[in-house]
């Protein structure tokens, strides 16, 4: 299976711009996965709730599912892609799992990071999986990754690759993504951006790219730059997620103590 990611820098509220410049770089790409940054096509630091209002899109109706959907159908490829979701009156920091037959599902953010907290919604899709055919993922977005529950949510339901959309500023994640992998035996497929912003007087956010694949035994395959634009694709076996064997004592999962941990 080809797996990868497109690490690149959007331009805040140019959806139909961001759009574009990720279908020209899919055409470069034989991949069976490709994961896109959260909030891709619209940029990350909104100014207010009507700003986010006015960028975010009914899913999966909206201009940016529909484009995905075409790009997923005509390289036969399935994008899992982070966008500001419109439903009713409110708006979640949502991913979609579109594919070559259309729209699969779509996760809403559980853990929201600073201003976020201020202009969305707290996801309540839960973890969900998805089975593509050669592979079941699943999905967490950006912060989402310092709570061990997520990754571990996702373990148990039988993801092989976690397909993780984000818009990351701090400097942790990327080393601390081959533990959450090693302490789930899967797959981690980390798509961030690169560039900054800084708008409406706000501080200045600079987003650290480091975009990478890790394995199910904490291997760091690829690992992007810090700053520079990168499709990046390569071949893994998601059978290699399947085992959660440690030796012939210990398995992974069957050796858990939900019945212990005080959660």
């Amino acid at each position: 299976m080809r797996v990868g990611f497109f690490q690149f820098d959007p331009v805040f509220g140019e959806v139909e711009t961001n759009l574009d410049a990720v279908a020209q770089k899919l055409e470069q790409a034989e991949s069976d996965l490709i994961v896109l940054p959260e909030l891709f096509a619209s940029g990350y630091q909104f100014v207010s709730q009507e700003e986010v209002h006015r960028l975010a899109e009914p899913v999966p109706d909206g201009p940016t599912v529909r484009r995905l959907m075409e790009v997923a159908k005509r390289r036969r490829m399935h994008i899992v892609a982070g966008l500001p979701e419109k439903a009713g009156a409110r708006c979640y920091n949502s991913a979609v799992v579109v594919g070559p037959s259309g729209f699969l599902g779509c996760y809403r953010k559980t853990h929201l990071f600073f201003e976020e907290t201020l202009l969305f919604t707290p996801g309540d899709s839960g973890f969900q999986v998805w089975d593509i055919g050669t592979a079941k993922i699943g999905v967490m977005i950006c912060f989402d990754w310092y709570y061990p529950e997520a990754a571990r949510s996702l373990a148990i339901l039988g993801a092989d690759i976690i397909c993780h959309p984000s818009n990351l500023v701090l400097p942790n994640c990327p080393d601390s993504m081959p533990v959450r992998c090693l302490e789930n035996r899967v797959f981690a497929i980390t798509c961030n951006r690169i560039g900054n912003e800084a708008r409406g007087g706000k501080g200045r956010l600079t987003y650290i790219g480091n975009s990478e694949i890790v394995t199910p035994k904490g291997v760091i395959r690829y690992r992007a730059s810090r700053d520079q634009e990168d499709l990046a694709v390569i071949d893994i076996d998601p059978a290699e997620a399947r085992n959660k064997s440690l030796n012939p004592y210990n398995d992974l999962l069957r050796d858990r103590r939900a019945e212990l941990y005080n959660l």
